[in-house]
């Protein structure tokens, strides 16, 4: 009757679960892009070199000079 032996159905079945993790992937992915911060993209370079000084990735040392450096 179908011409198809009920593959029709399974097939529909097999995109709705596509599209079904495709929009769980992109959720998934929205909410751990927001949560990392990269989407502010506005910070200053002041900020920066304080958000690093603040996690210890550079000493004071460096942070006087880098910052002296960016005010010229």
């Amino acid at each position: 009757m179908h011409g198809y032996g009920g593959w029709n159905m399974g097939a529909m079945g097999f995109w709705w679960i596509l599209v079904l993790v495709f929009l769980a992937a992109l959720v998934w992915a929205s909410i751990a892009y927001f949560r990392s911060g990269n989407y502010n993209a506005r910070e200053t370079p002041e900020q920066i070199l304080k958000r690093r000084f603040a996690k210890g990735e550079i000493d004071q040392e460096q942070y006087d000079r880098m910052l002296s450096d960016l005010r010229k």
